[in-house]
């Protein structure tokens, strides 16, 4: 098994709703807001080739949306292509496509201006969170966009992962749903044989986030996201798990392990590279 990091791109949210609760004079010295309160975020994505199988999970935001969506997130130019093509891998060759949610920022790459960006690829959901993108909330309505994902199963490209807590989706991938960020959201646990790596999608989506008051206003339900940090830190510290930043900007992965006084924090930050 081989694990690839695949950057593609960053944009900005905005400080506060990306960390909730947790004061500005402490959040700022993580991640720098500029003037208009806004924090750059990586779009970090990662390509999983086992056997004949090259699967990506998640895409980033892609590059078809219009001014007015750039106006309030500030993209970069996706990169999603370029990035996988460095390391030798063609947009054909993909075989299967894992989308943690339908949150733009997720699945945005998954169409592209010309069409379906994988078009060899099946598409991964399942039907429990489908259902909730595509019957929006007013918390998460400007979140599901639905020409990113409709395309896939109008083509017929989208297969749905059975909601079955830690599911194999292929050998050495288990996918763990998690319900706090959104409703059955998917978190992939890979065991490559050597080490294991959760691709933490939104319950960790920064190293920052390893202290537990640190939870996105973003979650709808936040006591709920809670839980599933403290059942994956004290997992991640007990196993020695690799813990995958989707959007760190700077930091790919990371350990953790418990202090002195028994509190869980980062051990060593790491390169996919790395963690092999």
């Amino acid at each position: 098994m081989k694990l690839t990091s695949i950057p593609t791109g960053f944009f900005k949210l905005d400080g506060g709703a990306m960390f909730g609760i947790v004061p500005k004079r402490l959040w700022e010295k993580l991640n720098p807001p500029d003037e208009n309160n806004m924090c750059t975020w990586a779009l970090r994505t990662l390509l999983v080739e086992t056997g004949n199988r090259k699967i990506l999970i998640d895409t980033g935001i892609g590059s078809k949306q219009d001014a007015k969506f750039r106006t309030h997130f500030s993209p970069t130019e996706s990169v999603l292509i370029p990035s996988l093509m460095d390391n030798g891998i063609h947009p054909e060759e993909i075989t299967d496509v894992i989308i943690t949610h339908l949150h733009f920022d997720h699945v945005g790459g998954a169409i592209s201006p010309e069409g379906i960006t994988f078009p060899n690829a099946t598409y991964w959901s399942n039907k429990q969170h489908w259902d909730w993108a595509t019957k929006p909330n007013e918390k998460e309505k400007a979140s599901f966009l639905s020409e990113n994902f409709l395309p896939l199963k109008t083509a017929n490209r989208l297969k749905f992962i059975d909601v079955e807590q830690d599911v194999q989706f292929a050998e050495g991938i288990k996918i763990h749903f998690t319900y706090g960020h959104t409703e059955a959201m998917m978190v992939p646990i890979i065991d490559t044989g050597h080490s294991t790596l959760v691709f933490c999608a939104d319950t960790l989506p920064a190293s920052y986030y390893i202290p537990m008051p640190y939870i996105l206003a973003y979650d709808v339900r936040p006591l709920v996201t809670l839980e599933e940090k403290s059942w994956l830190l004290e997992e991640a510290a007990a196993k020695n798990w690799n813990l995958f930043f989707e959007h760190d900007p700077i930091c790919e992965a990371a350990t953790v392990k418990r202090n002195e006084h028994g509190k869980i924090i980062a051990d060593d930050y790491r390169k996919i590279k790395d963690v092999l």
